[in-house]
């Protein structure tokens, strides 16, 4: 018989660590183009991937999109037809860290897709569609400095220190977001700056390698709590599984006491 393979702590599954990611919010970038990188004023990921984007009127991208035009006979508008002109594109979405680290990403959200530019009067009702849900000043400027570009997702993968996994709209749309993941950044930083002894309990669990490191908040979920560990030959992502799944912060806070109090 070979050698027993390592088993890995149970995490949520790559479809909801991207939903996870994607609730968060995290920074974009627009890759992929002729163009260089672009960094949206604003943008909105909704459950399925597709995005609005909010770039500057000068932005080089906008040449290589022409905006949708009205339908020009009747025929056409009952319709619903466009004229669009799409280009293809990749949305980076990065997953900060919660407390500032030496590498401050933890995850990556690849959208690609393709991208449209819609006419002024559809643009104001994205717009005011993202308002709802993040009323960001900047969304005032469509049609005065800034322009709304759609994406329509074709594909996407996630990557994180739990794995990498391409995933479709459909498999992003159909899962849900850990129910910690919007408030966890604040929780894990009052962690670090008021209750050093949390860290030091947990890093009893560490393998003995990574015991005179330092141990820093990563994030939290449903399935456990991880750990960024600060060493002088790199970092290490770790994850310590909670002895069972939780779903609500009481039952969050007594996984970590308990989680604590136990020695690896």
């Amino acid at each position: 018989m070979g050698p027993t393979p390592l088993r890995r702590p149970p995490a949520p599954s790559a479809a909801e660590r991207a939903r996870s990611l994607v609730a968060r919010g995290g920074t974009a970038s627009l890759l992929g183009t002729r163009s260089p990188a672009t960094r949206p004023a604003v943008h909105h990921v909704w459950a399925n991937g597709s995005a609005v984007l909010l770039v500057e009127d000068d932005d080089p991208v906008l040449a290589e999109i022409a905006p949708a035009t009205p339908p020009s006979t009747a025929a056409a508008a009952f319709a619903g037809a466009r004229a669009e002109v799409r280009s293809s594109a990749m949305l980076e979405l990065a997953d900060p860290t919660p407390v500032p680290s030496r590498e401050p990403v933890r995850g990556l959200l690849w959208v690609i897709g393709s991208l449209t530019r819609p006419e002024p009067a559809m643009a104001r009702r994205w717009a005011a569609r993202v308002a709802d849900v993040n009323p960001d000043p900047a969304l005032l400027d469509v049609g005065h400095g800034r322009t709304v570009l759609l994406m329509r997702p074709g594909s996407m993968v996630v990557a994180d220190g739990d794995g990498t996994a391409p995933l479709s709209p459909v498999e992003l749309a159909a899962a849900r977001p850990d129910p910690f993941c919007r408030f966890e950044t604040s929780w894990l930083a009052h962690l670090e700056d008021e209750h050093p002894e949390v860290f030091q309990a947990l890093a009893r669990h560490l393998p003995p390698s990574l015991r005179d490191g330092r141990a820093r908040p990563l994030g939290v979920d449903r399935c456990g709590f991880r750990l960024r560990v600060e060493t002088d030959y790199g970092d290490h992502d770790v994850r310590l599984a909670w002895g069972r799944e939780v779903a609500t912060p009481a039952d969050l806070c007594l996984a970590l006491t308990d989680k604590m109090s136990a020695y690896a």
